[in-house]
């Protein structure tokens, strides 16, 4: 149903406007949805592959540890205590407006807490997997941010697009067309008025 408005040449101009200007809003959004649509799949693709790479480092630290335990007994204590870690940080890029964050660890390099008297490879390795996985780990917590933003922002996108298609533009087609066919209605009562005073005058 057409908005209620008064029928003049501005204000047909006027929405003829602002149905241009909101076509090409609902364009912008539509490309903007498939945009964020891309990037979240490549990133949910992404995040799927690391959770996989994570799953199957911690079986192989798991298993090495085994073996370690093993050999080395399960109530050996490590001569060193390990460290707090203090080198995660945040860094991020921006994808249509949308801030996506990516996790790191910017720790040194993995070296061993213990001595290496009595120990054995298998307990390094186990040592070196862990460590991968808390490496993995702060990246994939940056991934699971970026994509719960990404769903966030689609749906607000969604949301806009959906009032532009379905709302504003066929309210502004319902004026324009009110508009016109009253101007159009106009001129032909103004048409026929003026044929009935020339005929008027035309008459002796």
């Amino acid at each position: 149903m057409a908005q209620q408005i008064f029928p003049t040449k501005g204000n047909l101009i006027a929405c003829k406007k602002n149905l241009s200007l909101a076509k090409l809003g609902f364009d912008l959004l539509d490309r903007k949805r498939n945009v964020l649509m891309r990037e979240m799949m490549k990133l949910i693709d992404e995040a799927a592959a690391m959770q996989t790479e994570i799953g199957d480092t911690f079986t192989r630290a798991y298993e090495a540890l085994q073996r370690a335990n093993i050999a080395l007994g399960i109530d050996r204590q490590l001569e060193s205590p390990v460290t707090e870690e203090k080198g995660f940080s945040v860094t991020g890029h921006s994808i249509m407006g949308v801030d996506l964050p990516r996790g790191h660890l910017d720790s040194p390099p993995p070296h061993p807490y213990y001595g290496f008297w009595g120990t054995s490879s298998q307990l390094d390795y186990a040592y070196l997997c862990f460590d991968r996985v808390k490496r993995l780990s702060a990246e994939l917590a940056g991934i699971e941010n970026s994509v719960y933003r990404l769903a966030t922002a689609i749906k607000r996108t969604q949301r806009r697009a959906n009032m532009l298609e379905n709302v504003v533009i066929p309210r502004l087609d319902g004026n324009i067309r009110f508009i016109s066919s009253t101007l159009e209605e106009h001129e032909r009562e103004e048409f026929t008025r003026m044929k009935v005073i020339k005929r008027q005058k035309a008459q002796p």
